[in-house]
């Protein structure tokens, strides 16, 4: 029996939570210390560090927007339910498919079973309508499309921040942040390379608060 799936889009894969800062500017204080949305007065201004500032931002909207979505679509699944269209096989079972193309896989071509087959159809139609006609009220696609949008955009600034030469040691702690945050593996990855990276970025605020102790 072939496999069903939906038609509509299943919501990315829950990012991981992220929270707010800038690089090294609160060293001393512990790596959550990142918490701080400005560089301390007085530090020179770093391009990796304003990339990384633009960077950030898009991570914080993506990861609300991926909330949203979920909710959303919590929301239109127990209010609509999924589109599907549930069918009796020949051999007595009943087997609900969530896609048209399903249908056509679940059903031979022959004659005896194109009625099933249209009513089948029909009911995923109208299911599909009923879903839709929710989503444009609650606004589901337009915040999965925003999301989609905001995680491109992190995606570019990543890459930008790796093409950004750093030229203080904030900026190689926003480099090494970035890196961990994006690699989801910023409290508990234990395999290569997270611990090392963990380790560095542990090594430039430790220097950093050396060299800059207030």
């Amino acid at each position: 029996m072939a496999t069903s799936n939906h038609t509509t889009t299943l919501p990315f894969v829950t990012r991981r939570r992220l929270f707010a800062g800038t690089a090294i500017a609160v060293v001393g204080l512990q790596r959550n210390a990142f918490a701080r949305n400005d560089l301390e007065k007085g530090q020179p201004e770093d391009p990796a560090v304003e990339v990384w500032r633009k960077w950030h931002a898009a991570h914080q909207q993506t990861e609300w927007l991926c909330r949203q979505q979920q909710g959303l679509e919590r929301k239109l699944a127990e209010t609509v339910g999924f589109p599907c269209a549930t069918i009796r096989l020949r051999d007595g079972r009943s087997v609900t498919l969530h896609s048209l193309s399903a249908i056509g896989d679940v059903l031979d071509l022959g004659p005896e079973d194109e009625a099933t087959r249209a009513k089948a159809e029909g009911d995923f139609a109208d299911h599909q309508a009923r879903w839709d006609a929710a989503d444009r009220e609650i606004g589901y696609s337009a915040t999965l499309r925003a999301e989609r949008d905001a995680a491109d955009r992190v995606e570019d600034l990543l890459e930008a921040l790796s093409k950004t030469p750093a030229v203080s040691l904030a900026g190689v702690a926003a480099k090494l942040e970035a890196a961990l945050r994006e690699g989801v593996a910023y409290e508990d990855g234990a395999e290569f390379p997270w611990p090392q990276i963990r380790s560095a970025l542990d090594d430039v605020i430790r220097i950093g608060q050396r060299l800059v102790p207030e």
